[in-house]
This record gives structure tokens, sequence and C-alpha cells, in this order.
């Protein structure tokens, strides 16, 4: 089941952000900037922080902690992808500004996605759970297509565990049979 947009997007805010609290005071002084900034807020600079800490607890060998900082980091870039397209289609057609911005914001996120999909592919096939790493993989194949890095690499990814057979290389790619 689906959970409702506002669900999600306080889900998602709670996982990339500290309590009140924990910010500084004129952070509380101004709470409608608060998600600008580049340590704590929704935004993709701290889910880039929260990658971070991820990439920093696998390096520590504390692969359930890195597992955690990239669910979180990974649940918080889908709800900005699908916020930024929103917010892109509920402005076409009135001010070519804010589409603009919010598909290159769109862009950046999707791409986040993709590095935080194969940093969990990675971490998952080197806690001995590569099943679990097939559906993460073939997404990124999708979002970011078998031609981009990112894709060639979740490809290789899944070639490499046995899931397919037939090798792709982007250069030497023969074309479609007609």
């Amino acid at each position: 089941m689906r959970r409702p947009i506002a669900a999600l997007a306080l889900s998602a805010l709670a996982l990339v952000t500290p309590s009140l609290a924990t910010l500084p005071v004129r952070a509380q002084q101004e709470p409608e900037k608060v998600l600008e900034s580049t340590s704590s807020g929704l935004n993709l600079a701290s889910v880039q922080a929260k990658v971070a800490q991820g990439d920093a607890a696998a390096a520590a060998g504390k692969l359930s902690q890195a597992k955690t900082d990239y669910d979180q980091a990974l649940e918080a870039a889908t709800y900005l992808v699908s916020a930024y397209r929103n917010l892109s289609g509920a402005f076409r057609g009135l001010d070519a500004r804010i589409p603009r911005e919010m598909d290159q914001k769109g862009r950046e996120a999707t791409e986040l996605q993709a590095n935080i999909e194969l940093r969990l592919a990675a971490l998952l096939r080197r806690m001995n759970q590569p099943q679990v790493a097939v559906p993460l993989l073939v997404r990124v194949v999708q979002r970011m297509s078998p031609t981009s890095p990112q894709g060639q690499k979740a490809y290789q990814s899944l070639v490499e565990l046995g899931f397919v057979a037939t090798p792709y290389t982007a250069a030497t790619a023969a074309p479609a049979a007609q």
C-alpha cells in the first residue's frame, strides 16, 4: 500500500534532518531557510551527507549501519525526485524558470538515486545478499540507461552475478536486428 505524499515527505525529512534542538539558534529563527542547509534539511546536499555517513560506516566495517544510512538516503532522494517532478508539472506553462529549475534538480536527484543504489548493491553483495542487489541494479539500468556510466556499471554487476550472460560494451554494441 502506498503512503500518502505528506507522510512520505515527513518520513524523508526525518531521515536527513536533525531535531530542532540540535540546529543552531540562527536556523531556528529562520525556519523558512532551514531546508537550504547543506548539513540538514530536505535537499540534495543533506542526502549526500547521509551517503557520506554510509560510506564511512562501510569503510569501518559497520555494514548494517551503512545499509541503514544508504536506505535512508535512497528514501530521501526518491522523495526529492518525485517532489521536483510534481513541482515542475505544476508550473509548466506558467513560469518557465521554475520547471527548468525543478527539472535540473530532478536530474541531479535521479543521478544521486542511481549512485546510492549502486553503493547499496555493492554493500549487499559484500553482505552475501546478491539476490537483493539485483532489483537495485536493474533499476539503475532502467533509470540511467545502459549507455550511462552508472547503467554500464550496474549491468556489469548483473553479468558478474550471473543474472545476465551477455556482456554489453557501448563502443562495440551491435545494432539491433531489423
